[in-house]
């Protein structure tokens, strides 16, 4: 079992029927995310193997990580939002133990995204590992 948070996602994508549907509301959690500022979009921040532009801007105080992030592209934008609801504020020692194909996959994101967007995501998860286990 995933967080609240994440559980709390679940559940909304259960409720949504269709592909569409879900994906129409991923792009809205992407664009509700506060914006990231020009200054972070550096070369340091950016997420290599994705297709579009990410950035991802991690911190960890008092042993919680959190991260922000952006993309140049809206799905991608909410593919981020999908996984700070996974990520953010956990105990940095437990980041590298979430088995995000697993949890994502609960979602259906594995049978609907392009094998672009699959790397992309991959890259994305595994910069977030990295900096975890790093800590």
């Amino acid at each position: 079992m995933a967080n609240p948070e994440f559980e709390e996602l679940v559940e909304t994508f259960e409720f949504l029927d269709d592909w569409e549907d879900r994906y129409r509301h991923v792009i809205e959690m992407g664009k509700a995310m506060e914006p990231l500022d020009e200054a972070l979009r550096v070369p340091a921040t950016k997420v290599d193997g994705c297709a579009s532009q990410v950035w991802l801007v991690p911190q960890i105080q008092d042993g919680v990580f959190t991260f922000r992030g952006a993309s140049d592209a809206m799905i991608v934008q909410g593919l981020i939002a999908v996984l700070l609801t996974l990520y953010n504020n956990q105990p940095v020692a437990d980041i590298v133990a979430i088995d995000a194909p697993a949890q994502l996959g609960r979602l259906g994101l594995n049978e609907h995204l392009s094998s672009q967007r699959s790397n992309g995501l991959r890259a994305m998860v595994e910069r977030i590992r990295e900096t975890a286990a790093a800590a």
